[in-house]
């Protein structure tokens, strides 16, 4: 028993290893797309796409990282990360008029991708917000049309919570998409 313990110890010590220095790169990640959304709002994107740039090495560095080991892959920081990572790409690419990337293309399981989009969605309603301080209406209803279009997507997806935790992000999209049309209809109601 003490052999088998012994090999048992050093797989756990390796895992442990591994899933300090993922933690460490997964808080890298969320601070560099947290900076990279806030330089969107700023307007500074040349600011936002350094930060976007080096966030996604980090998530391929850290897929390469924790191959073969799916169980630390799966664990709810390397989500968490993803999750935001996807949601910082997409606003990013949203405000650049770029196309949008597969989940494949960018590292991320297709899961984590959808979760992702749902945040994305609370991002177009703070610029959707920031449109209508500006007094851009026509922005403010482009960005309307999107988060509908984003929500319509959204709200066809119905798996069980073990596949894609979904439900909770379409609840909040419905939320967001029918606070911004109140406040689109306000706003129009203003203006005319």
């Amino acid at each position: 028993m003490k052999d088998i313990i012994g090999e048992i110890k050093k797989v756990l010590d390796e895992k442990d290893e591994l899933r300090e220095e993922a933690l460490k790169i997964t808080r890298k990640i969320i601070r560099l797309c947290g900076e990279c959304i806030r330089a969107i709002h700023r307007n500074e994107l040349n600011l936002a796409g350094e930060k976007l740039n080096k966030a996604g090495k980090l998530v391929e560095d850290l897929g390469r990282m924790l191959m073969g080991h799916p169980d630390l892959y799966y664990a709810g920081y390397v989500k968490s990360a993803h999750q935001e990572y996807v949601e910082a790409l997409l606003f990013y690419n949203y405000v650049n008029d770029l196309e949008f990337p597969l989940p494949q293309e960018v590292g991320v399981p297709e899961s984590q991708y959808l979760l992702g989009l749902g945040d994305f969605i609370g991002e177009l309603r703070r610029y959707f917000l920031e449109n209508l301080v500006k007094g851009d209406l026509e922005g403010a209803e482009k960005v309307c049309r999107s988060i509908k279009d984003f929500y319509d997507e959204l709200s066809i997806l119905e798996y069980p919570r073990s596949l894609v935790n979904i439900k909770h992000k379409q609840d909040n999209a419905r939320y967001i998409l029918e606070r911004t049309l109140e406040d689109l209809i306000r706003a129009k109601g203003k203006i005319d």
